[in-house]
């Protein structure tokens, strides 16, 4: 009796870490996120306030990244994960790496809300640009959304959103390149510009990252380089065979 309420205490402490785990890479992802509303908000606005405070919270994220992987080390050290467990640690760890390289992208796309208002500007030329930052905040929502459910095909359709990011970044390149062309004097503003859309476009591929992670702690796979039509097709063969083991 002894040895059984020792072995459930084990058991429950370690489901109880890796939930920790979990629910930590959650708070990151709301910092993140965060950061990231506000520095596109404080473009959008002209408060370099809000700019510095979204800048200076890349340290909060940095942060939480040391404390998450230090954790996923001592589970590995110590508890010795296997099957779903292990992938669920690895796709943390992955995670993570990602979230902090938005947050990297979040502090640019601050820093650049500070200098872009300094020069005059015209409100409509923001148009392509806000639209751009709403899908990237969209899709880093969704993706943080379908790794809390461990939901692969939420992840999987989130993931072929990322062709339309791709596409309004390439038409907000092009519409800086047609502000310098015709007003030399924009150009400091439209490499601005550019800047942030290249930023908000990055944010886009770390968020599919996220998504390919819940494919991988779903059907055990590393979807990375393979297309997007070929990883829905293995989610709906494994739903299929989960679906008739669950009917036996």
């Amino acid at each position: 009796m002894e040895t059984a309420n020792l072995t459930h205490h084990i058991l429950s402490r370690y489901n109880e870490d890796l939930e920790n785990v979990r629910n930590s890479v959650l708070q990151m992802g709301g910092v993140v996120e965060q950061q990231l509303a506000d520095a596109v908000a404080a473009l959008l606005s002209g408060d370099s306030e809000l700019a510095e405070r979204a800048a200076h919270r890349d340290h909060e994220i940095n942060s939480l990244e040391i404390a998450i992987d230090e954790d996923c080390g001592r589970i590995l050290a110590t508890r010795s994960p296997a099957a779903s467990d292990l992938r669920l640690i690895v796709a943390v760890i992955k995670t993570i790496t990602d979230l902090e390289r938005i947050g990297d992208e979040g502090e640019k796309v601050a820093y650049a809300a500070t200098r872009v208002h300094g020069i005059d500007r015209a409100s409509d030329r923001y148009r392509e640009l806000k639209h751009l930052a709403r899908l990237a905040l969209e899709q880093l929502r969704t993706a943080l959304d379908a790794f809390s459910r461990i939901d692969a095909a939420a992840a999987v359709a989130n993931a072929q959103r990322d062709r339309l990011l791709d596409s309004e970044f390439e038409a907000v390149q092009r519409q800086c390149i047609t502000f310098m062309m015709e007003d030399p004097r924009t150009i400091r503003r439209s490499l601005d510009l550019m800047m942030v859309a290249r930023a908000l476009e990055r944010i886009g591929d770390h968020a599919k990252n996220i998504c390919e992670y819940v494919v991988y702690m779903v059907l055990g796979k590393d979807v990375r380089h393979r297309s997007l039509d070929a990883v829905a097709a293995d989610l709906d063969q494994y739903r299929n065979l989960q679906s008739a083991v669950d009917q036996r």
